[in-house]
């Protein structure tokens, strides 16, 4: 195998020169996509700025990568850093050049943006809290990190039809969104062993669809013949002329379940025979003593050993401004066994703090989000930015959070909101139990009753359009009565359907 820098290296210069075509408007916006995306670059939809997307490998921040990104955001004067729904961080506003400048610096210093779109396998999602977790079947975390590491060390090498998505979770909670991705690994542990669930075809987007169980438990240690097997799959089965059918869920459809995962066991029993790519790694073990406390706040999480805590941080919409990330580098640098994980949430675990540590990082880091679950919701980046998206979901988001200020609302009552600006569903509003997805000019579908877990996963159903200045009136109807009700949002639909009903209609158009 090529040594990777020097190859993803020698390729900026090109790609550098693609940019200057499309900027003097010698190649169109799709051909320019079409050469940036595996770059993990995107143009603006003002055509003259640039995105850059880190991978940041199953959401595991080292703290030299975050040190980086912080370096290169104040040197090209960034106000922000976009924490992404794919445990991604990006950068935004930049020219072309500086964005290839970034790129080789990063690829020196061992943070990669290839593959980070386009037709590649994507950045591998994972639990955030995975070897910490209470409620985990195991540490999935060094597995995730080998196919991460499996993908990345060959990543110019893959000529998929589109992405591939592939994910790890540690439990049935199924934070990673394996029920609903191209390849998943649920954690179970089973007859005193380890084992995951394994999860195929699955996808959010235009024509969502609910991952397939595989029939069989797979021992941890064959996890990457899996990758290979499905990796092979869709290359020789994939659609490369239909874009917009080019993915494992549309090969599923074609050819019936049961003959997909006929098809799926000849190619896994073809790597078996073509090579060994057994996984055989050592769970991390943390001995970092505890401190213990009794403070109730749902941004701490207590973890698995007594006395240690993971704090949860959440910016709006995942916007995190420059100086709250110094402020998280400064605070967290001199503390023992510190991690910092992203979630697929657009927030970030600060793990591993004793009870004084994360007593002294809640109070520091109280104004960069609130407490609610309406303040923890998810939105895109919108259109403004997104040159894909129709409408723009992070005004819409901070519109319906100033509204619920104004109006001095500050219960817990509503679930987080997840807002869409187009189909493609990076919002994820196809799994929220209330979501918003941009349809035309300044108009949104509504979805309700999605569901996330093992078992439980359900896709959210369309239930009509709303105006977007008409989101927060709604939404805040619907947070009154739940306040006097006392009850969920979901269990308090099901027992006043009527009412919600009548609620739907006086908003919907």
């Amino acid at each position: 195998m090529k040594n990777l820098n020097e190859v993803l290296l020698g390729e900026v210069e090109g790609f550098r020169e693609t940019g200057h075509k499309f900027l003097n408007g010698e190649i169109s916006r799709g051909e320019f996509k079409a050469a940036s995306g595996g770059m993990g670059v995107y143009a603006h939809r003002s055509g003259k700025e640039f995105v850059i997307r880190f991978r940041i490998q199953c959401g595991v921040v080292l703290r030299k990568d975050l040190e980086l990104v912080y370096d290169f955001a104040k040197r090209y004067s960034l106000n922000s850093i976009h924490l992404t729904t794919r445990q991604a961080i990006q950068l935004h506003g930049m020219n072309i050049d500086d964005i290839c400048d970034i790129m080789k610096e990063g690829i020196v210093k061992g943070l990669y943006s290839r593959g980070g779109g386009g037709n590649f396998p994507r950045n591998v999602a994972m639990s955030p809290l995975s070897g910490v977790d209470n409620d985990e079947a195991f540490d999935v975390s060094p597995y995730a990190l080998e196919v991460s590491n499996y993908f990345l060390n060959k990543i110019y090498t893959y000529k998929l039809p589109r992405k591939l998505k592939v994910a790890f979770s540690a439990n049935k909670k199924d934070a990673a969104h394996t029920t609903v991705c191209d390849l998943g690994f649920l954690a179970v542990f089973q007859n005193n062993r380890k084992y995951f669930k394994v999860y195929l075809g699955g996808g959010l987007g235009r024509n969502a669809k609910i991952a397939v169980e595989f029939p069989e438990l797979v021992e941890p240690k064959d996890v990457l013949y899996h990758v290979e097997a499905m990796t092979r799959l869709f290359i020789n089965e994939g659609d490369y002329k239909n874009k917009a059918r080019a993915r494992i869920r549309y090969i599923m459809e074609r050819m019936g379940q049961k003959h997909f995962i006929d098809c799926y066991n000849k190619y896994l029993e073809q790597v078996r025979q073509d090579k060994n790519l057994e996984v055989h790694v050592e769970e991390k073990k943390y001995d970092k003593s505890g401190v213990e406390i009794f403070i109730e706040d749902p941004r701490i999480i207590c973890q698995n050993k007594k006395g240690l805590y993971s704090l949860y941080v959440h910016p709006l919409g995942g916007i995190l401004s420059l100086e709250d990330l110094k402020l998280i580098l400064d605070e967290t640098k001199n503390i023992e066994d510190v991690e910092i994980r992203l979630a697929m949430t657009e927030g970030l675990y600060i793990r591993n703090l004793n009870g004084m540590e994360v007593k002294n990082l809640l109070e520091l880091t109280k104004h960069i989000g609130g407490t609610t679950r309406l303040e923890n919701s998810v939105a895109c980046i919108g259109a403004k930015i997104c040159q894909m998206g129709f409408l723009d979901s992070q005004d819409v988001l901070k519109s319906i959070i100033d509204y619920f200020k104004e109006k001095k609302f500050s219960q817990d009552v509503l679930p987080k909101i997840h807002i869409s600006g187009c189909p493609n569903s990076c919002g994820v509003h196809q799994i929220g139990e209330i979501g918003f997805c941009g349809k035309r000019k300044d108009v949104f579908e509504i979805y309700l009753y999605g569901k996330l877990g093992y078992g439980n996963t359900v896709l959210a159903s369309s239930y009509g359009d709303i105006h977007r200045e008409s989101i927060p009136k709604f939404l805040y109807e619907v947070a009154t009565i739940l306040q006097s009700s006392n009850e969920q949002f979901y269990l308090w639909v099901e027992n006043n359907k009527m009412e919600f009903e009548y609620i739907l209609e006086k908003y919907t158009v």
